[in-house]
């Protein structure tokens, strides 16, 4: 996604300048070429050898200097971007690129680039709310320019409020996102459900399973890296709420049959990744069950079928767990709920269980062809999907 691509990262005098470091290796290595230009006052915070070293690559902090690859054309920079990204981005930078000044090599670059740019403010709660810094915001807002928000969170002051720099997963969610426009997926509308489902026994109990929402949470966001607009629908897991996206935590299969409902009315896919819950308890007590006897018997009832019950004009992609007769049971359920594609593991394989960060999986369409993966990783495995649901959009 990042690979081959040229980002610029500007960095400004603000003391969360110590956090581009992990934006700029975080963004080296996946790939990116970081070209990184320093404001003079943010050299104050953090060493211009720090970005050196994540980089491997020079530091330009000034347009005077002669050693720079970029010195004689100034607006080398940004002919080169493919997208440029201001983090931190202070209330003094905001200010000046909102009226066009461009008298050091970070506002030279911003006036110069055609290319797509991120602003990543930080600063003091008030300077952030001061109505001078919100109209300059506006207005960058309203010439295409891309804020990722501040955080509320303790600052350098010792006060709590918004100010904090975004977290550099989400600004590197962004970047993606903005890069990813006129891709395979650009325009489309995936839905994707994840983890698995709990039905209720009594407030304290649950029936679930152990799905941990890794693979569909890793379609979600490769889909999301590929242009579409993306709907997660998700049962509890311990995954972080990935950005762009749009998250609908349910609990039940009842209430992921709703949200699926809603969410496919527009939709160009369905990727069913989520380990529904097979049956539910026929009636979940109030009241927490005391240990007052030796055993316990439930009457279990099943759960709707999602995936077969779901009408609409889209594809539908669904999986398989499976611990024997893998793909005879895979090719059943894909004739049965009418399926695009199915994707078939076994999870007795220690590479594609629960909760592991690869997954070994056999795609098959509705016209029985097979296409087995090696153990790949979930990201791996989502683009291979993903790649099958593009040529069939």
């Amino acid at each position: 996604m990042l690979t081959g691509k040229t980002v610029v990262l500007g960095i400004t005098g603000s003391i969360a300048a110590y956090k581009a470091a992990e934006l700029a290796s975080r963004l080296t290595q996946a790939g990116a070429r970081v070209e990184v230009v320093m404001s003079e006052s943010a050299t104050r915070f953090v060493s211009p050898l720090t970005f050196r070293s994540l980089t491997d690559r020079p530091v330009v902090t000034s347009m005077w200097e002669a050693s720079s690859e970029f010195s004689v054309e100034h607006v080398a920079l940004a002919e080169a971007a493919d997208i440029v990204v201001i983090a931190p981005a202070t209330a003094d930078i905001i200010a000046r690129l909102a009226v066009g000044i461009a008298d050091d090599m970070i506002g030279c670059t911003v006036l110069a680039t055609k290319a797509p740019v991120i602003l990543v403010p930080a600063m003091n709660v008030n300077m952030l709310h001061n109505p001078a810094t919100q109209h300059n915001l506006a207005e960058l807002k309203a010439r295409g320019f891309t804020i990722v928000e501040p955080v509320c969170g303790r600052l350098a002051s010792g006060r709590i409020g918004e100010g904090r720099l975004a977290e550099t997963e989400k600004i590197i969610a962004s970047i993606k996102q903005i890069l990813s426009k006129g891709n395979d997926l650009a325009g489309k509308h995936i839905v994707v459900t994840a983890g698995g489902t709990q039905e209720p026994i009594d407030p304290v109990r649950h029936i679930g399973n152990r799905a941990s929402g890794k693979m569909g949470y890793a379609l979600a966001e490769a889909a999301r890296d590929r242009g579409a607009t993306v709907s997660l629908i998700t049962a509890p897991t311990l995954l972080p709420k990935p950005a762009g996206i749009a998250v609908t935590p349910v609990r039940t299969t009842a209430e992921m049959k709703k949200a699926v409902a809603r969410s496919v009315a527009q939709a160009d896919a369905l990727i069913m990744a989520a380990a529904v819950s097979d049956y539910q308890p026929r009636k979940a007590t109030k009241a927490k069950i005391k240990k007052e006897h030796p055993s316990l018997n439930l009457e279990l009832i099943r759960t709707p079928d999602i995936l077969s019950q779901v009408k609409g004009n889209f594809l539908k992609i669904g999986f398989a767990a499976e611990s024997e007769n893998v793909i005879a049971n895979a090719r059943q359920k894909l004739v049965k709920k009418q399926l695009d594609l199915i994707v078939a593991n076994d999870i007795t394989d220690a590479g594609s269980g629960f909760g592991v960060d690869t997954n070994k999986v056999t795609i098959i369409d509705k016209q029985g062809n097979e296409e087995a993966l090696p153990l790949l990783s979930k990201r791996e495995v989502a683009d291979r999907i993903l790649d099958r649901v593009a040529k069939l959009i």
